[in-house]
């Protein structure tokens, strides 16, 4: 059988119009003119020698993958590179635990350094060759067992790299476990057992593993899913192969703009970042108009509605999306979604009345009906229950009218992901299913059979993961939930810990299928908490706020980390990785991670515990424990109050109506994409623009314009007047960005904020009163 090789790839451009690719509709359609052009191009390498083979775009090898995968990924595979060597647990441990300190660290600090898993790819591959160069090639025999392994195998590879950097993706992050557990002891003096901690943050993780067992058949074998994230990855392991084992004069152009850009970007980070802020935000209106009140509300990017606002920061422009990833149909949601929330109704609820309160407007706490900070200490008995007469006496919280159109579209969000999925997202599922069946009544067929793509062809020299090996993953991480809310030791009853589990798994496809053809991952949002507020306001007991985040965290995790499993699942796929060496290392970088996270928990609550509080300021203004104070808001209006008596106050009772709305959108637009069949209705995914509806802009309004500027010139006209180009950088560039604001963020952490606090001095740039110039913004 003949090997198929990338070879000479004639761009995709030329065989397949890129701008009639539509990431929803599934494989690209051409035109007539576009048929006259070369054809995709092989070299095939037969018994008589290497020979060119023209595959035409309806070839089942190449059909169903959109023309950017083709440009990027390796048609050709080595079986016999090693993967789970000596040097992989070595450097799988030295990415892993400073990672997971790092990131879980961060959650509690008003600044952090982020970890950046485009740096642990890079890294690696240097500290890889390093070890491939310096270890001796020694056989060691495992003691009191017939197995042994070589220090050394010979030189690093590149199956090697992509497992470190997917045990690093799943180990070197924080845990969202860490919520209930630091919320009980530091606002309720309830500690919780070091075991009980680490067996439920292992719990919920590997129920999302577990959980991508659901979709691994439908998104990842299935061509027509591009996953943008994991190809950025995949474009960047390519290059690192290339000039690791045969440089090229493109591969080695393509390293040196990678290091070009990424030096480019650490040394410009710094300049928004920590000497001249006010590159983070151009309110050109607030220059024009700086004593205007007005002008300045409606150009500030900090506290304002941030219109014709620009960024120079990529810490701002890629909030939300990396532009070099995201399709261009998805940042034009996305910006629409912002344009609706901040230069429509913040105006119209600053200036218009809309709404019935709107003190407040730019803050996200709950407040007394004069506008006061609401005392939520005061409504909790000491037992940590519901002070009925407290209550009373304060009256329920008030939030100002933005947070109540976030809390509508975050439960609008939440429902238009299941409905958009039944409507847009079922001919392509039904179409997956009836290639899988077509199939899997031969015995023996595995997934990697079902499907004739080339990538998929490279997969049947390896074994699948089989079922259960899911199960019995699923099966552990069922034990340990079950056994720690049986016990009372996390605040839930348990049976609300099967309603978490159905209602995640039930997420799983809807959410990853949108995440696979989109770029865009549904934020957990605050529906799992208000499903248990409701589920606890109906029995007695459990009224412990920390319990809502307990619940939100297995539930969120069942779809999270499924999704992230799947995205590393398909860099296996694109790099000819072995399935169970992929599964192996994302179990590996956990178990590593885990117990390194609940570490730092309880390092940071045994030295921090003060400052965490309020009980004492802290100089530094770093421990200041944010998020948690977010999750103790939401666990006394969910738990404590409930969303019964919270839904009948007058400002709260369109709320939930959200869901009807997120219901209903989809259908209204499927309808119309029959009716006006070209208009593509299909692309006006109302997920993505609710969720973006859903976020709170009080803080930050800007560079959301700048991303979409860049968005336009990026993926649309670059990729559909220079495609060739495009295609040969996006990626490179995309991955470039992303490592270079991680590293700039990661040196002013180390320079500036980890020892003694060095703040940059005033001047006109960094102004003391607003670093964007906008001075009358609260007059």
């Amino acid at each position: 059988m003949a090997t198929i090789d990338a070879g000479e790839k004639k761009s995709p451009a030329d065989a397949i119009n890129p701008i009639t690719v539509d990431p929803e509709s599934g494989p690209p359609s051409t035109t007539a003119d576009d048929m006259e052009k070369a054809p995709f191009t092989f070299v095939v390498q037969g018994k008589d020698g290497t020979t060119q083979e023209a595959i035409p775009d309806d070839d089942p090898r190449v059909r169903d993958m959109p023309p950017y995968v083709r440009q990027i990924v390796s048609f050709t595979d080595d079986p016999t590179l090693p993967t789970l060597t000596f040097r992989y647990f070595v450097l799988t441990v030295v990415f892993v635990v400073p990672g997971s300190f790092l990131s879980m660290m961060s959650h509690f600090r008003t600044t952090y350094a982020p970890y950046s898993i485009f740096f642990v790819q890079i890294a690696s591959s240097y500290a890889g060759v390093w070890l491939a160069d310096i270890l001796p090639a020694w056989n060691v025999k495992i003691p009191l067992t017939k197995l042994g392994f070589s220090l050394n195998p010979g030189p690093f590879s590149v199956k090697e790299h992509v497992l470190i950097t997917i045990s690093a993706a799943s180990g070197a992050t924080y845990n969202l476990g860490y919520a209930p557990v630091s919320m009980a002891e530091l606002y309720f003096g309830q500690k919780v057992n070091p075991a009980v901690a680490i067996f439920f943050m292992w719990g919920i993780v590997w129920t999302g593993y577990s959980f991508a067992a659901i979709a691994r058949q439908f998104l990842i074998y299935d061509a027509q899913y591009p996953w943008f994230t994991a190809l950025c990855h995949t474009a960047l392991f390519e290059t690192q192969k290339k000039q690791r084992q045969n440089p090229t004069p493109e591969s080695r152009k393509q390293t040196r703009v990678f290091f070009l850009v990424l030096g480019g970007i650490t040394l410009w980070q710094f300049l928004p970042e920590f000497a001249f802020p006010m590159l983070g935000s151009l309110a050109f209106l607030c220059w024009v108009a700086p004593s205007n009140p007005v002008a300045n509300f409606v150009g500030a990017g900090y506290g304002g509605m941030g219109f014709l606002n620009l960024s120079l920061n990529w810490s701002s422009i890629a909030t939300n999306y990396n532009l070099f990833l995201t399709p261009w149909w998805t940042q034009v949601i996305i910006f629409a979604g912002f344009v609706c929330s901040c230069w429509i109704l913040l105006p119209a609820a600053k200036y218009g009345g809309l709404g019935q309160w709107d003190e407040q407007l730019m803050s996200n706490r709950p407040f007394l009906e004069n506008g006061t900070a609401y005392p939520i200490d005061a409504i909790l008995t000491p037992d940590v229950s519901f002070n009925e007469t407290a209550y009373a006496e304060y009256g329920p919280p008030f939030v100002s009218t933005q947070v109540l159109w976030t809390m509508f579209f975050d439960y609008a969000s939440y429902a238009s992901a299941i409905s958009w999925t039944a409507f847009f997202g079922f001919k392509q599922l039904k179409a997956t299913i009836q290639k899988i069946r077509a199939r899997v009544g031969k015995k023996g067929v595995r997934i990697s059979e079902q499907y004739d793509d080339q990538l998929s062809v490279l997969q049947r020299s390896y074994d699948e993961v089989p079922f259960w090996w899911f199960a019995a993953l699923f099966a552990a991480s069922f034990v340990s939930l079950v056994t720690i809310v049986a016990t009372n030791s996390l605040y839930i009853p348990v049976f609300t810990y099967f309603v978490a589990i159905a209602t995640g798994a039930f997420m799983v496809v809807p959410l990853g299928w949108l995440y696979a053809l989109s770029n865009f991952q549904l934020p957990i949002g605050t529906v799992n908490e208000l499903l248990y507020g409701l589920m606890v306001n109906a029995v007695s007991g459990h009224k412990n706020p920390a319990g809502a985040s307990v619940y939100g965290s297995i539930a969120g995790n069942a779809w999270y980390r499924a999704q992230y499993n799947l995205q590393d699942m398909k860099i296996g796929h694109y790099m000819h990785i072995p399935p169970k060496a992929v599964f192996f290392s994302q179990v590996f970088g956990s178990v590593l991670g885990i117990p390194v996270n609940y570490a730092v928990v309880r390092w940071v609550l045994d030295t921090k515990f003060d400052y965490l509080t309020g009980a004492l300021e802290d100089p530094t203004h770093q421990w200041t424990a944010q998020s948690l104070a977010s999750n103790l808001t939401m666990g006394v209006q969910y738990v404590l109050i409930g969303p019964r008596r919270l839904f009948q106050m007058h400002i709260y009772r369109v709320v939930p109506y959200g869901f009807l709305a997120g219901f209903a959108a989809p259908k209204l637009l499927f309808g119309l994409s029959k009716l006006f069949p070209k208009v593509k209705f299909r692309l006006w995914n109302t997920t993505i623009f609710f969720a973006t509806m859903a976020l709170f802009y009080g803080n930050i309004s800007t560079g959301y314009l700048s991303a979409f500027l860049g968005g336009f010139v990026v993926m649309f006209w670059a990729y559909r007047y220079r495609y060739v180009t495009w295609a040969r950088w996006n990626y490179i560039l995309a991955a470039a960005f992303d490592a270079g604001f991680n590293l700039n963020m990661l040196l002013v952490f180390l320079f500036f904020g980890s020892g003694k606090i060095i703040s940059m001095p005033y001047w006109w740039g960094n102004a003391e009163s607003s670093s964007e110039r906008c001075f009358a913004l609260d007059s």
